[in-house]
């Protein structure tokens, strides 16, 4: 399964194959998903992005090079996706009901994190819930955790 994902990101993208090999295709999913949160409402300033910089760090605990390798590929895969299909696929495939709440929860962060939930944001995030069978009550769950936070 990686490795299709792996050769479906490299086809449809013009990527060195070294750089993909190297991404792990569940942080580069959950990346991308992020990501499509915090441009969805044609604002991605600063504080999204050390937002989504301290979500991927927190959750998958890699490091700094590593890390912008995985922004810039998720932020090209995510400007070239049609759909959110791809990346929910990998989500579904390969996280845990635990890492699908954690998944949330970094979104939820990263929306909150310019001080502004924008509608788009949110619905952005109901979508990618329901695309990954989270029950509502834990998308609403996350939703709180990441408020508390």
């Amino acid at each position: 399964m990686l490795k299709g994902i792996k050769t479906f990101f490299s086809e449809l993208l013009d990527t060195d194959a070294e750089i993909i090999d190297a991404l792990d295709p569940k942080q580069l999913a959950a990346a991308a998903l992020m990501i499509e949160v915090a441009t969805i409402d044609d604002h991605f300033d600063a504080t999204e992005i050390q937002a989504l910089i301290n979500e991927l760090q927190r959750q998958f605990d890699i490091d700094s090079e590593t890390l912008h390798q995985l922004i810039d590929q998720a932020r090209r895969e995510s400007d070239d996706a049609t759909s959110l299909y791809q990346f929910t696929r990998c989500v579904n495939d390969e996280f845990s009901a635990a890492e699908k709440f954690e998944l949330m929860q970094g979104m939820w962060r990263v929306a909150f994190s310019d001080g502004d939930l924008d509608k788009y944001e949110e619905y952005i995030i109901r979508r990618v819930s329901d695309l990954i069978y989270v029950p509502h009550s834990e998308f609403i769950r996350a939703k709180k955790v990441a408020l508390d936070r």
